[in-house]
């Protein structure tokens, strides 16, 4: 990935945030990522009275991935209401993994990161066709 691409997706990642619906905590986050067919998503935190319920701007970008076609994450850039990287949380970081292409690289505060350097030793859905494959089903 060049430093334009990166530069493009920390744009988009700004343009996100400023949309961001943050009355509570007032801590607007723009995502952004590239999809391996080449098209850019985004996405923007969406707060709530009842805190449990936000939706954080990770979750919001896998909607839009998902919406549009779905697809391969490949690299992705999170900002705070300053435009300063910032790091998923654990639950972001397993919904960006669930739909990371197996290099993706996260532009993290102490620079880029794969997808296994953010989440080591991850839940994927080998795990899951794994246990599926050593049970047939039948209950104990």
């Amino acid at each position: 990935m060049d430093t334009a691409t990166w530069e493009a997706l920390r744009e988009l990642a700004m343009q996100a945030m400023e949309c961001a619906y943050a009355p509570y905590s007032r801590f607007k986050v723009g995502a952004a990522a590239l999809v391996d067919d080449g098209r850019f998503v985004s996405g923007c935190n969406v707060e709530n009275a009842g805190y449990g319920v936000a939706l954080c701007a990770e979750c919001g970008l896998v909607s839009e991935l998902v919406r549009t076609g779905g697809g391969r994450l490949v690299a992705f850039v999170c900002v705070d209401g300053r435009g300063e990287p910032c790091s998923p949380c654990g639950r972001c970081r397993q919904v960006l993994s669930e739909h990371a292409h197996p290099s993706m690289l996260l532009a993290m505060p102490s620079g880029l990161k794969t997808i296994d350097e953010v989440l080591p030793d991850r839940f994927t859905s080998a795990d899951m066709d794994w246990v599926s494959a050593t049970t047939s089903g039948d209950r104990p």
